[in-house]
């Protein structure tokens, strides 16, 4: 059997009513014929969309055979253990040039009970940002079932929802249970379960070029949705060059960014899963026992669970997103 190596993965695109063009003017990605595209799936396990291999000997494989295959060599022998031969994570990149709906997703328990599904806890990285560009987390006020239900029922259900002024670099985690929608103007890389199941509470009046409306699924949301009000939505980290700086920490996921422009040595043997590389911003070489292969701003890469050791050494000052399952 040959060596794994960095695998690199065809982007699935998805036009939205509310998608845009920032996935091809600012990342260079062809999603023609769409007329637009919302979403791009770079990696995903879920469903009928198994990304599919364009790079090495591994080419044209999907990643559900690939588990099926080399187990925990690729994902880690934990991660593959509790997950089996599907991959936990869906990462994705969204662009908005009008609001998404006002959504909520379930939780592991809801979505398993209700549709033998996962849960959808992600987080949101913000790749760029328009001026004055917004999103909605969470309520910006102590919430309770009926008083949502009455803000819900005479259509002022925009009145008490936390907006947020973004801007680029900055980063949300949305656990399952939390309101949030994106706004317009926002390029974000999304980082999830593996899971898409979204329970769409108000969609700002829309209806397509027929005349009709999305389906809204308002006694659905209600059993998810997570009242509280917080006092903080926008997840702080610090901001420092060549380091490996911690942003999100979760049951699902851990997210670190790494924001370089010198050569980078990275040391998972302390590691039990596999790791995506999300390249933010750049281009960079992933240098590694047998080979490199070169990573742009958009691209994803996997690194194999039984990769130890690689080098990513910048082609300019870069930005990553570094992914893993955690290890508890």
């Amino acid at each position: 059997m040959n060596e794994l190596y960095p695998l690199k993965f065809n982007p699935v695109f998805k036009e939205k009513i509310w998608g845009g063009d920032k996935i091809h003017t600012v990342f260079g990605m062809d999603y023609a014929p769409l007329a637009n595209c919302g979403e791009a799936w770079v990696l995903s396990g879920y469903g009928d969309e198994i990304s599919v291999v364009n790079n090495g000997f591994l080419a044209e494989n999907q990643l559900d055979e690939l588990i099926d295959i080399y187990m925990g060599d690729l994902v880690g022998e934990a991660v593959f253990e509790k997950y089996g031969t599907q991959f936990p994570l869906l990462i994705k990149i969204l662009n908005a040039s009008d609001w998404l709906s006002i959504q909520v997703h379930p939780d592991d328990t809801l979505a398993q009970s209700r549709h033998d599904d996962s849960g959808k806890t992600e987080m949101w990285y913000v790749a760029a940002a328009e001026p004055g560009a917004e999103l909605i987390s969470g309520f910006n006020q102590a919430m309770s079932a009926p008083l949502y239900l009455s803000h819900l029922r005479n259509g002022s259900i925009k009145e008490i929802m936390n907006y947020e002024k973004v801007q680029k670099g900055d980063v949300y985690y949305i656990p399952a249970g939390r309101v949030h929608a994106i706004g317009p103007g926002l390029l974000i890389f999304e980082i999830q379960q593996s899971s898409d199941l979204t329970y769409r509470i108000y969609d700002f009046d829309r209806v397509d070029a027929h005349g009709v409306s999305r389906e809204l699924h308002t006694d659905l949301a209600l059993a998810a949705l997570d009242f509280a009000k917080q006092d903080v939505y926008k997840s702080e980290y610090p901001h420092e060059i060549n380091k490996t700086v911690p942003v999100v920490e979760s049951t699902y996921f851990n997210t670190s960014l790494i924001h370089f422009d010198v050569p980078v040595i990275k040391d998972y043997s302390g590691l039990d899963s596999f790791v995506i590389l999300q390249c933010a911003e750049g281009k960079c070489t992933v240098e590694y026992e047998g080979g490199q292969e070169s990573l742009k701003a958009g691209e994803v890469m996997l690194i194999p669970a039984i990769m130890e050791n690689i080098r990513i050494v910048p082609l300019m000052e870069s930005k990553i997103l570094e992914v893993y399952c955690p290890q508890k």
